[in-house]
């Protein structure tokens, strides 16, 4: 079997030990395919020295050359051509700048055991049918965002009733309509299905402000969840903790707190990370996480602060292997969870100072004789 597909289509999806090297082997073949069908990706290979068989042990992931966000933003590298790709996506653009992100066939082959095993896993697959609230875009066909995609996909975790948008295309532009929104969870509240709440926790919080301006308190059918996914980005000066967006749900909606999940992941690494029962963000087998000096870009041990450095060999048209966020976090080991789960889980503490970012983004940029 395709090492790729051999381990997204593994059955134990938080058992990191017996994935290790199905892992490592995924890795060596996604780095190779790069290295021979990337010449910019082959270049920066080169320059670090890398080659595929130098990972010889899980403990080698640190070699292979970390790509950040922001480069994907400055620059497009794909691994085939575009006609072979099965879509292209885009990020959110909240800095004026959005990476593009080809996805290949095989990629939504291996994607699809791996979201359906850990939404059945965290409780959110369920045959009932369920009205959807999307605090998020309403698709469009200009609207080639990653997280509208994922918000839209997220729907169809039970049969979907209908679907109501927090952000509406408008004039060619999006535009709140949290009016509709607090219209929409009141009427859902007499129907005798559950509802789905899913999209950008900022706007689950400015909804239930505004259903409380309005007057607004219900109590959503027994097996209504939230699902959040996404962060704050441009709100992040009226972002909340999440103990009090939590209880401001169940005053206001009446949905509790074992009932929200919360998701992580990035249009450059799209893997499905669900928080446990205790909102922990354990790593699922497909992918492995790297926590790194800001300075050096050196691992750092479990427990310290540094820039989270996210691997997966999931993709074939972008060499999106080894990519580097700029958010700031720290790995735990899964032991000190109550949960049960023993895979370590990564607490993101927020967005850092761009200065390293950009500097690692122009080194790579530099090495490619782009601007």
């Amino acid at each position: 079997m395709d090492p790729r597909q051999a381990l997204f289509w593994h059955t134990h999806i938080y058992d990191l030990p017996r994935s290790d090297a199905a892992f490592l082997c995924a890795c060596r073949d996604n780095a190779a395919y790069h290295i021979a069908h990337c010449p910019d990706y082959a270049a920066i290979c080169a320059h670090q020295g890398f080659t595929p068989d130098q990972l010889k042990t899980i403990e080698d992931l640190h070699k292979i050359p970390v790509l950040p966000t922001l480069f994907f933003k400055r620059r497009t590298l794909f691994s085939m051509p575009e006609e072979r790709f099965a879509m292209k996506v885009t990020s959110s653009g909240t800095s004026g700048k959005f990476s593009q992100i080809g996805f290949d066939w095989g990629c939504i082959l291996a994607e699809a055991p791996m979201v359906m095993r850990l939404g059945a896993w965290h409780g959110l697959v369920s045959p009932v049918p369920s009205h959807c609230v999307v605090l998020g875009y309403q698709p469009h066909r200009d609207n080639h965002t990653g997280v509208t995609r994922t918000m839209f996909g997220l729907t169809f975790f039970s049969p979907p009733l209908g679907r109501t948008y927090a952000l509406k295309r408008q004039g060619g532009e999006y535009l709140p309509d949290l009016d509709s929104v607090a219209a929409a969870l009141k009427r859902y509240a007499r129907s005798p299905f559950p509802t789905r709440i899913i999209g950008f926790p900022s706007y689950l919080y400015f909804g239930l402000r505004r259903m409380e301006e309005l007057g607004y308190r219900v109590k959503l059918r027994p097996g209504s969840r939230i699902i959040l996914a996404g962060g704050w980005k441009q709100h992040y000066a009226q972002e909340v903790d999440k103990p009090t967006l939590y209880a401001l749900a169940e005053k206001v909606l009446g949905v509790k707190e074992d009932h929200i999940n919360e998701l992580f992941g990035a249009v450059e690494h799209p893997i499905f990370y669900n928080t446990c029962k205790n909102h922990h963000f354990h790593i699922p087998i497909y992918a492995r996480v790297i926590i790194r000096d800001p300075d050096t870009l050196e691992p750092l041990p479990m427990g310290q602060v540094g820039l989270i450095n996210l691997i997966t060999p999931l993709m074939k048209a972008t060499p999106t292997l080894s990519v580097m966020t700029d958010d700031l976090g720290y790995l735990t080991p899964g032991k000190n969870c109550p949960c049960g789960l023993k895979s370590p889980y990564l607490t993101i503490l927020g967005r850092v100072g761009m200065a390293d970012i950009t500097t690692c983004a122009a080194g790579a940029a530099e090495l490619l004789g782009i601007e």
